[in-house]
């Protein structure tokens, strides 16, 4: 049985073709989110104040065109809505993360969600199911890069420009996705203005959500607007076997120096190049995920900016 919000589909125009599509195609469908009631502001903003600090993620840049650095800033004691306010004026990003983990009316919602995908896609078979909520300003960038397992966004408030790139070794190297997945450098990658020449380029608005194909490389543009929006991941056997061969490719190309390892995601060589990313991890070879402690700034709403140095 479908799931529903209000009584209806969460996806309105599903066709049948996009079973087809799905994980290895863009897909743009329409959604029903916004109907949930739980992506208003003033739900956003009491999501906020029940976020346990761990997962609550504030960013920012430098006013400095000049400087590329990363600020990291705390909610301080701003109510959600100040601190929506506070973005809606700056250049902050938050990152509400794993909100199906500490408030089960999303964990209901994301279970709803793909429980209706596996009814329109027998076999749909997923797990590590993931939601955050974005909330970023007007002219936010998020910078070229790639995902490792199967992800989507989907608009409730503003409009984002998506920039999604073909898959391809001529704007994603093999190699660079084994740096992600060993964790020898973050999502980000290197990026050229020409790339755009490729790229289709949509304006994501709300009620709209896209997929793309696994490690497709992106870039997004929030519109002069506060965006609301909500990110979805999952893994799937082929998205885990595909995690699995990369890897397991960085590790043979690090040890034995291979040089044009199979980046198939089936067949025998699976199961070796799993288990040599296995024995990796456990002579604690990867690296640990870089945990940035300093925090540049706190939430204000009534700064210009909507932040105050800490």
């Amino acid at each position: 049985m479908n799931s529903m919000v209000m009584g209806q589909d969460i996806i309105s125009n599903w066709e049948p073709r996009h079973e087809r599509l799905f994980g290895t195609e863009i897909v743009k469908l329409n959604h029903r989110l916004r109907e949930s009631g739980l992506f208003t502001r003033d739900a956003v903003a009491r999501l906020i104040e029940r976020c346990p600090a761990s997962e609550l993620g504030l960013e920012s840049m430098s006013e400095d065109p000049n400087k590329k650095e990363r600020l990291y800033g705390v909610l301080g004691d701003a109510r959600g809505i100040d601190a929506i306010d506070a973005i809606e004026k700056g250049r902050i990003w938050m990152n509400i993360r794993r909100v199906m983990d500490w408030a089960p009316e999303y964990r209901k919602l994301l279970d709803n969600i793909f429980d209706e995908f596996r009814g329109r896609m027998p076999g749909f078979d997923t797990f590590k199911r993931n939601m955050g909520v974005l909330v970023s300003s007007p002219d936010a960038n998020v910078y070229y890069h790639a995902d490792i397992q199967g992800q989507s966004l989907w608009q409730i408030e503003g409009v984002k420009r998506v920039y999604l790139y073909p898959r391809s070794e001529a704007f994603m190297t093999g190699e660079t996705v084994e740096k992600i997945l060993l964790r020898e450098t973050d999502e980000r990658m290197p990026y050229e203005p020409w790339f755009d020449e490729y790229a289709r380029v949509i304006d994501l608005q709300p009620g709209e959500m896209v997929t793309w194909p696994l490690y497709a490389p992106h870039r997004v543009h929030n519109h002069d607007c506060l965006n609301i929006s909500v990110t979805m991941e999952h893994w799937t056997k082929e998205i885990w076997n595909s995690y699995a061969v990369h890897y397991g490719n960085g590790v043979l190309r690090r040890t034995l120096g291979l040089r044009t390892p199979s980046t198939q995601p089936s067949g025998l060589h699976v199961y070796p190049k799993a288990a040599a990313a296995l024995l990796w991890k456990k002579m604690g070879r990867q690296r640990a995920g870089d945990v940035n402690n300093a925090r540049h700034f706190r939430v204000d709403a009534a700064s210009p900016n909507g932040r105050s140095p800490i």
